[in-house]
């Protein structure tokens, strides 16, 4: 079941608020109630006052007549106020004893009592009368019942409460349409995020109008749309890119059977065509495995099986299997640095044989290739240089996207499918590292960096494959 936030909201309002009124009524009834009380003792302690001191002006008994004859006036019809005097002599007695289960004690010789009986108390006051005359020391009691004050104050608390409960009603209606209201701008925003479609990519949230808080979540949803956008282009411009390159050794090995399907042929001429079809195929291959490589890699995948190694002793390793196309090229090559990393050496042995053939393609014969292994800031760079013309700033920028070739015709599409650098960004993502490529003075570089505890690099296993080379050719790729 979804939980709608104008409601949440509504009922979180409420709640408070019904604490809020609660507190507040429980605390204004409590000051009521001392207040009450306080003016119910002052009363009696007035009256008990004015009984004692007619008490205490009744030496004899003839005045004693008197001093009944005036608690009697003092004591009202309905009862409230009771007055009791007790002492030795039966001839100075007045009125009849308070009795009761004592409740608490309300202050200084004052008494709450609850008779039998009764669902009220009686607040009580006690006051020692000395002895005058024929007078023996006596004993006045003083009483007020409560039922009027807890009477007034239960009224008043049942009124409060359902003031309470009201008032948390409406508070609750209007924080209900204050939500709706103040809530309006996510509806809007909802509203033109379902209206997003995949016919109109470039579609974005519009963000100015937003308050503060919903300006910034539409800005990072905006953000992730362009995002998404790119990745869709990239995505679609891989796609275009794999389907020339799988046509062109499809459409030759179609043409190749075509011709050979024509007319009757020797054994050596249809050894001939299949071993120009296996050459295809081979390409085929490498394409498609370099791209499920690529693919694994844009999972996230990290490299595993992970070995300190030194970073110098793998290149020369390398160049022990590009001896031949270096001696074809006319080529030498210089290794500078040396450090220690945990790395995968099959993917790093990968990486470096395609920097190795880059520099290879684009360098004249008779010039020195120089090989360096550089610590920076707990990486290791591993870089290829090699005397070349400058290069322009846009290409340095996409030199590591694939299928990206510095001859716009594809001219050499036959010797290179441009995943090669795109590979070796691959492996240097895959041990928490990166690519770089610098231009300067007449000499190209191009390297990457591997973390030199191997980074994250302990996640999934990618497998590097074996690392094929002919000693024919250049053409070096791995097989997942």
């Amino acid at each position: 079941m979804k939980r709608s936030i104008s409601l949440r909201l509504s009922a979180m309002f409420a709640a408070v608020s019904l604490i809020v009124f609660t507190l507040t009524g429980a605390g204004l009834f409590l000051l009521m109630q001392r207040q009450l009380f306080n003016e119910l003792r002052e009363t009696l302690d007035t009256r008990a006052r004015i009984a004692n001191l007619i008490v205490a002006h009744a030496p004899n008994v003839e005045k004693w007549a008197f001093v009944q004859e005036k608690l009697r006036d003092l004591s009202p019809a309905d009862s409230r106020m009771h007055y009791y005097v007790e002492g030795p002599d039966p001839r100075f007695r007045f009125g009849s004893p308070i009795v009761g289960k004592v409740t608490g004690d309300v202050g200084p010789n004052h008494l709450r009592v609850r008779p039998p009986g009764s669902s009220y108390d009686i607040i009580t006051s006690t006051y020692i009368v000395p002895a005058s005359g024929e007078r023996p020391e006596v004993k006045l009691v003083v009483g007020t019942d409560c039922v009027r004050t807890e009477g007034m104050l239960r009224r008043f608390g049942m009124v409060l409460g359902v003031l309470i409960v009201l008032s948390t009603i409406v508070v609750a209606l209007l924080s209900r349409a204050v939500t709706r209201f103040g809530l309006a701008p996510l509806t809007r925003l909802s509203r033109e995020a379902a209206q997003l479609s995949p016919s109109n990519r470039r579609q974005r949230l519009h963000s100015d109008a937003l308050p503060e808080e919903l300006h910034e979540l539409a800005t990072s949803f905006n953000g992730a749309l362009e995002r998404l956008d790119k990745a869709y282009e990239r995505l679609e411009s891989f796609n275009a890119d794999v389907a020339h390159e799988l046509r062109t050794p499809v459409s030759i090995l179609i043409g190749q059977t075509q011709v050979a399907l024509t007319r009757d042929r020797s054994v050596e001429q249809l050894q001939q065509t299949l071993q120009s079809n296996l050459e295809e195929f081979e390409r085929l291959r490498v394409i498609v495995n370099d791209m499920l490589f690529l693919s694994r890699s844009d999972r996230g995948e990290r490299a595993t099986d992970l070995a300190e190694v030194s970073l110098r002793a793998e290149i020369e390793r390398m160049l022990d299997f590009l001896e031949m196309p270096l001696e074809e090229a006319q080529l030498r090559v210089q290794v500078q640095g040396d450090a220690r990393a945990w790395v995968n050496t099959s993917l790093i042995g990968r990486a470096v044989s395609n920097l190795f053939v880059n520099a290879i393609q684009h360098s004249q014969p008779g010039t020195t290739l120089c090989a360096t292994v550089a610590p920076q800031d707990g990486h290791v760079e591993i870089a290829v240089s090699n005397p070349g013309e400058p290069l322009d700033p846009v290409v340095r920028e996409h030199i590591f996207d694939r299928f990206y070739r510095l001859q716009e015709a594809r001219s050499n599409s036959h010797e290179n499918h441009g995943l090669g650098l795109s590979i070796v960004k691959a492996v240097a993502e895959m041990h928490g590292g990166s690519v770089f490529v610098r231009s300067a003075d007449g000499v190209n570089t191009f390297g990457f960096s591997v973390a030199v505890d191997g980074g994250d690099a302990q996640q999934s296993p990618v497998d590097a494959g074996i690392v094929r080379q002919g000693r024919a050719g250049l053409p070096l790729h791995v097989s997942p």
